[in-house]
């Protein structure tokens, strides 16, 4: 049915009248919010930081100010709702580690429309009047629950003047308030801030667990999936399960109840790591055309030249650390399921090769800022790193030189000295 379009008899202003939707018909719900963390115990990634804040809550020592910090989608605004909901369950005498998810404060909270606990975006509420308004709010109790808890998203947003409205109410709020500040980018948080808060930082989660989620959440969506697709798809989200769980909403629209590696390379191109390692693996070979030919891909995908050196800049550390280290080293971060091919790489090159490689590419990645033949020089550095291995191990020329310079001195103390006629 279309919508009626009705005119105001008084302002002739075109009114839209919305059919009531058919019975039956659900609005689809994406699985970022379908499986958004309800509960402490749910929290992937972050065990740390929940096991914190539940003894916090059991032992009576909540803060009066949290600051949540670290990259998109690692779980800073699900743990805020949880802690809130901790604070205001209805069906709990008290703050609680086991909140209810039934009374009208949890349902309320989990979807963000709950009364006493303001979620506020900084990113467009960044001016001191949003904030005075923030504060002169805070004198007024809750209307329900036992606190009033506001959600500062982004807070890094927030103007100079905003951050200096907000110093004294957050250092001193009123019993029923607590604040929970958010943000990507804590460089940018002034130090008093930050003085005033318990800080959390929320690390990136690792592609085991993302697959491990992802896993989860395909079988309760009754849909097959190949390992390998899997896998990928963690190892791209980049420590982002909110990420990770965006692109499986695609690919699960593009190849319904089985998820492939072939529908992921219809609708995302190979990560960038694949394209550097694939790039270092024809180099270890020495097939400098092909390893050519794999760069002009990587940089036609729209790749610019410094951030291409700075991408094989740091697969050249994972190497080198691999090959100094041990792939189980805590320095080392391979992605999930390809240790093996990692090791195998690291191999092929000695660890001074790896190490002059890492010099050679940053000398590159300098020269290429200011250079007009910037892509000629990346092409003689692909060439020079085909041909590597044909290059003589620094270890060994120094060995054969000390071997010399020892072959030499011996041969001086044997030679007899002149000495005087008797």
């Amino acid at each position: 049915m279309r919508p009626a379009c009705v005119v105001h008899p008084a302002r002739a202003t075109f009114l839209i009248s919305v059919p009531p939707a058919d019975e039956g018909e659900v609005a689809y719900t994406v699985l970022a919010r379908k499986y958004r963390s309800q509960t402490f115990d749910d929290v992937i990634g972050q065990e740390p930081i929940a096991r914190t804040l539940k003894n916090a809550v059991a032992s009576g020592r909540i803060h009066h100010g949290y600051l949540f910090t670290g990259t998109r989608g690692v779980g800073k605004t699900s743990m805020a709702r949880i802690l809130a909901k901790s604070l205001n369950c209805l069906k709990a005498d008290g703050p609680t580690v086991s909140p209810c998810l039934k009374c009208d404060a949890c349902t309320a909270i989990a979807e963000g429309q709950d009364i006493d606990v303001v979620e506020i975006d900084a990113a467009s509420n960044t001016g001191v009047d949003n904030i005075r308004e923030l504060r002169s709010n805070t004198a007024y109790r809750p209307a329900r629950s036992r606190f009033k808890i506001y959600i500062i998203d982004e807070t890094h947003m927030l103007s100079t003047g905003a951050f200096n409205a907000l110093l004294k109410t957050l250092e001193e709020p009123p019993e029923h308030v607590k604040f929970i500040l958010a943000t990507t980018e804590l460089q940018k948080v002034p130090a008093t801030i930050q003085s005033r808060c318990q800080r959390f930082n929320f690390r990136n989660i690792g592609p085991a667990e993302i697959a491990d989620r992802l896993k989860f959440i395909l079988k309760a969506e009754k849909t097959e999936a190949d390992e390998a697709a899997v896998q990928r798809v963690a190892r791209l989200a980049n420590g982002s399960m909110r990420d990770a769980l965006s692109i499986l909403d695609q690919l699960l629209a593009v190849s319904g109840k089985r998820v492939t590696s072939d529908a992921l390379d219809e609708i995302l191109p190979p990560a960038q790591d694949e394209r550097v390692f694939g790039l270092l693996r024809l180099c270890a070979a020495g097939d400098a055309g092909a390893a050519l030919r794999a760069a002009d891909e990587t940089l036609a995908g729209g790749r610019s030249l410094d951030v291409f050196c700075a991408d094989m800049i740091d697969m050249a550390r994972t190497l080198m650390l691999i090959r100094a280290c041990g792939a189980d080293a805590s320095l080392v971060d391979i992605p999930g399921g390809e240790e093996a091919a990692y090791e195998s790489l690291a191999g092929e090159f000695s660890l001074s090769q790896l190490v002059q490689m890492i010099a050679m590419l940053e000398e590159l990645r300098r020269n290429v800022r200011f250079s007009a033949a910037g892509r000629a020089l990346v092409d003689a550095v692909v060439v020079r790193l085909a041909r590597m291995k044909a290059w003589g191990a620094i270890e060994d020329l120094i060995g054969d030189s000390g071997s010399n310079v020892a072959a030499s001195g011996e041969k001086k103390k044997a030679r007899p000295s002149p000495g005087r006629a008797g």
